[in-house]
């Protein structure tokens, strides 16, 4: 049942991709306004200028040794005690995702999941005949976003990070790929900093640099990493040589500003989102006054939920309705382990659509509404 509510959602947002005309408030994309392009164009010519032309040969499983490098070093700086050689790149953060549950969960097995979380971890866990179950204290393995969760956009609280880790006892894959994003500030300290033997820690560089680069990493327990090694290098031999080189030469290559620039670049993606995150919710307040939401601490999204008079739509009907009238959103079933798709609720990314395009759209959500109750 939810493989096909998933896939007529699919189908729908397929459709409506392929509409210029439709304002894309789904997918969770990184801005393209946003995308270093001239600064890969030379990290590329630099990686194809070095001796030999690593950038387009056959590397090591583990990845590169300088870009493993200065992922540990970023990490270190957050309070895990992490090397370089604990460092795993991989094909992107869902590639990561896939070898740490390989690594932790038998079929069967229950995920302990937030009420809604990531829709691609969710599928790669029923793909794995892995069962995700929403606040299962007694889950064999739990997977977490800390730093800022997705639909929402909220930071773990306190007290339920405390919980994961003390009260429990199960693995912990954390999934880290928003952490850059808070408005607030810098990233926070990471799980793996306070249970590097619990904790399986994948990031990406999807969110802040490219998701057309594939180039994730995963950091294990000591005593599992010859085992991801072997589940990696029968997945894909190795992540891209030439995605890894251009990397290397972004982040390190223009001297030793390089890594003071990326800082810079996160201080400006994150003011960037954060404006557009304060001109998404005017135009949801003016406009659908009675759906219910936060302020997100970081991340591209708004998870709002309809009000009580807007419970009765059927979540199909209203993406269909929404993109005939040119809107379309990410339904709230997609986000769920249960798949259910009451009560209803959407997840709205602010990251891609022109923020001049907001307030256009919700009014004719609104009118979408109105003539749906």
């Amino acid at each position: 049942m939810i493989d096909r509510h998933r896939a007529r959602i699919e189908r729908i947002q397929r459709a409506a991709a392929a509409n210029p005309r439709v304002t894309g408030l789904a997918g969770g994309l990184p801005a393209e306004a946003q995308f270093p392009k001239r600064a890969f164009a030379d990290a590329f010519l630099r990686a194809l200028s070095q001796s030999g032309t690593p950038a387009l040969q056959y590397g090591w499983v583990e990845g590169s040794e300088t870009l493993r490098s200065w992922i540990a070093s970023r990490l270190r700086a957050r309070g895990a005690e992490i090397a370089a050689a604990d460092v795993i790149i991989t094909s992107g953060a869902q590639q990561a995702l896939a070898i740490a549950l390989e690594l932790v969960a038998r079929p069967g097995a229950r995920i302990g999941v937030d009420l809604e979380t990531y829709p691609a971890a969710l599928g790669l866990m029923r793909a794995r005949r892995l069962v995700p179950v929403a606040f299962d204290d007694k889950a064999a393995v739990f997977y977490a976003m800390p730093a800022v969760g997705n639909p929402h956009g909220f930071a773990m609280e306190t007290e339920s990070r405390r919980a994961l880790l003390t009260r429990s006892s199960g693995m912990i894959v954390e999934d880290d790929a928003y952490a850059d994003l808070r408005f607030d500030g810098p990233a926070p300290r990471p799980l793996l900093a306070d249970e590097p033997r619990r904790v399986l820690h994948v990031g990406t560089f999807s969110k802040t640099l490219s998701p057309g680069l594939r180039v994730g990493w995963l950091i294990t327990p000591r005593r599992l990493r010859g085992r991801a090694l072997e589940i990696k290098q029968s997945s894909d031999l190795q992540a891209s040589s030439l995605a890894q080189a251009v990397l290397e030469e972004y982040l390190t290559g223009g001297g030793g500003d390089a890594p003071a620039a990326f800082d810079h670049r996160l201080i400006r993606l994150r003011r960037f989102y954060r404006a557009r995150a304060a001109m998404m919710m005017r135009a949801l307040r003016a406009h659908l006054p009675d759906w219910k939401f936060r302020a997100p601490d970081g991340g591209f999204a708004i998870w709002a939920e309809a009000g009580d008079r807007s419970q009765r739509i059927n979540e199909i009907s209203f993406l269909q309705k929404a993109v005939d009238a040119r809107v379309v959103f990410d339904p709230g079933s997609m986000f769920r382990a249960s798949g259910a798709a009451r009560p209803l609720a959407v997840r709205f990314c602010f990251s891609t659509a022109a923020p001049a395009d907001f307030d256009g759209a919700f009014r004719r959500l609104a009118r979408v509404c109105r003539g749906m109750i």
